[in-house]
């Protein structure tokens, strides 16, 4: 095994839409597909092993739990959703191809039109309220997003690390358009960011029309703000000494 699917329900589906939110810098994307997946009670039909995984297993009350990533789906109006989230990223650069390769062949054999990806663009610093950064894998997909308050100009991305940018860059190449959802973070890997993964639950609301409720996630931003913000200060505190560039960004 490298990276393999296991498929536990056969399904058909409407012109499914797929969107990825895996672990990264702030949780933004774990998070934000998360919530989706609770509150639209989707339900899992699919399950992705990798070798390129860290060799571990998770206990849980004594049991084994393997590393893996999970496919859901929820029937929409218009379209079918399937969410792919779960505990981890590859923990190689041949990994996160093998996987993005792997997810792209299984969403093509399912008819999947269109693929979002949901992560987190390091700012450095407390953002108040943070904007959605949008990339496409097509230049005519901009005028379709852009409507829903995306940023498509102005800020500095540069590079999109791991499988949130990479499934957007390969997936051209399966025909499937592609549209990449980054929330404006601090950027801290251990620490969750609720309020970042709110804003980009808003604009996958607003495009979809999705009946989900999102004062669950306004309370969580509520308990956490204090907690940010000393981090934050702890953060500066310690740029300062190692005179750190405060202008560095980082993607995932």
């Amino acid at each position: 095994m490298t990276t393999e699917i296991v498929i536990k329900e056969k399904l058909k589906l409407r012109k499914p839409i797929l969107i990825e939110g895996l672990p990264g810098v702030g949780n933004v994307g774990r998070v934000s597909a998360g919530y989706l997946v609770n509150e639209l009670k989707m339900k899992k039909f699919a399950e992705l092993y990798s070798t390129d995984f860290l060799p571990l297993v998770i206990l849980h009350e004594s049991l084994t739990h393997m590393l893996k990533c999970e496919f859901y789906y929820y029937r929409g109006k218009d379209n079918d959703f399937i969410v792919l989230t779960g505990d981890t990223q590859s923990a190689n650069s041949r990994g996160h191809y093998d996987l993005c390769k792997t997810v792209l062949e299984f969403a093509k054999s399912i008819g999947v039109s269109a693929i979002i990806t949901l992560g987190g663009f390091v700012e450095g610093k407390m953002v108040e309220k943070p904007k959605v950064i949008g990339a496409v894998n097509k230049i005519a997909l901009i005028p379709k997003y852009e409507k829903y308050e995306i940023d498509f100009k102005d800020h500095s991305v540069g590079t999109i690390l791991g499988t949130t940018g990479l499934l957007v860059g390969l997936a051209e190449r399966y025909d499937i358009d592609a549209l990449c959802l980054m929330g404006q973070t601090m950027g801290y890997p251990m620490i969750t960011d609720p309020k970042a993964a709110d804003s980009v639950l808003h604009i996958l609301k607003n495009m979809f029309s999705l009946d989900i409720d999102l004062t669950k996630i306004h309370k969580i931003v509520d308990e956490m703000e204090e907690k940010l913000k000393k981090t934050q200060e702890a953060y500066d505190k310690m740029a300062k000494d190692a005179k750190t560039n405060d202008d560095v960004k980082y993607i995932g």
